[in-house]
């Protein structure tokens, strides 16, 4: 992996595939979260709209918060409705929706549906296998995001049932533990499917370094040897929901110069391979 620099990074063209809207004015939160987004966690879709622009981004895939609205997708789907053709999202939905539901769903511009065990632990999703089925009938994603080794659980429903299937953030491996930890071992094993592509994003979640998060590479190597270039995308994780420290959109924006100095491989990364999975325009 190169240090490159001189390259403009916002002259590519670029989709985001992780960043959430929240805007609680028009919007207020559901009573019972049990975090409530504030201050420069808020990101409302004029906001984020203003930041596209700023960086050449011309398309991103939502996805719905836990926190603030958990399964409350309002928010996102105004943001989709008013925009229909920058926005496309992944939305929170009940382990026992029905098939009408999700269709709906779809119908409002939603890819998938994401589960979150970093959020509500590995046994909240023990009666997922249902949704998974359900998504799969519908080609829609799974998108899971899970830490440490509760990846493991999903594995054997992922290789049994023909979904396709997102993995938030790198998987967020524990960085000590090295790639042979069980999580990540599972993770690179879902790259034999086909159906699995992962988000080289969300650093900060898992990093022990500070931005460039060197120490987060060997990870990314790992997924981009197993899954190939074609099956990963890039996401910022706007507006960095219980972020630790400071996380502006412009330096990593700017990472897959230094990851990736190849050209081509950066125009899979942020252009092709999304666009083609969710169905973009130019």
């Amino acid at each position: 992996m190169s240090d490159t620099t001189e390259t403009p990074a916002f002259a590519e063209p670029m989709i985001d595939c992780h960043a959430h809207v929240l805007d609680p004015a028009r919007f207020p939160y559901a009573p019972d979260v049990p975090y409530r987004p504030s201050g420069q966690e808020i990101g409302t879709a004029h906001q984020l709209l203003q930041v596209m622009e700023a960086h050449g981004v011309r398309h991103v895939l939502l996805v719905q918060p836990n926190s603030g609205y958990g399964a409350d997708n309002r928010c996102m789907l105004d943001a989709i409705r008013r925009h229909p053709d920058l926005f496309k999202g992944v939305a929170i939905a009940g382990l026992d929706a029905d098939r009408a539901t999700l269709r709906e769903l779809k119908d409002q511009g939603i890819v998938g549906i994401a589960v979150n065990a970093t959020y509500y632990g590995g046994d909240h999703y023990r009666g997922a296998r249902p949704l998974i089925e359900k998504l799969a009938d519908l080609d829609m994603f799974l998108q899971i995001q899970s830490e440490h080794d509760q990846l493991c659980m999903f594995v054997p429903w992922i290789e049994e049932i023909p979904v396709r299937v997102m993995i938030d953030h790198c998987g967020r491996p524990t960085v000590e533990a090295g790639l042979g930890q069980p999580g990540f071992r599972a993770l690179l094993r879902l790259a034999g499917t086909g159906r699995a592509y992962v988000k080289l994003s969300g650093y900060a979640k898992f990093a022990r370094a500070p931005y460039p998060f060197e120490d987060a590479w060997p990870y990314v190597t790992a997924l981009v040897d197993a899954f190939t270039i074609d099956r990963c995308m890039w996401a910022s994780d706007w507006p960095y929901l219980r972020a630790s420290e400071r996380q502006d959109y412009g330096p990593l924006a700017r990472l897959p110069l230094r990851l990736f100095p190849d050209p081509a491989d950066r125009r899979a990364l942020l252009w092709e391979t999304p666009r083609r999975l969710f169905g973009f325009g130019g």
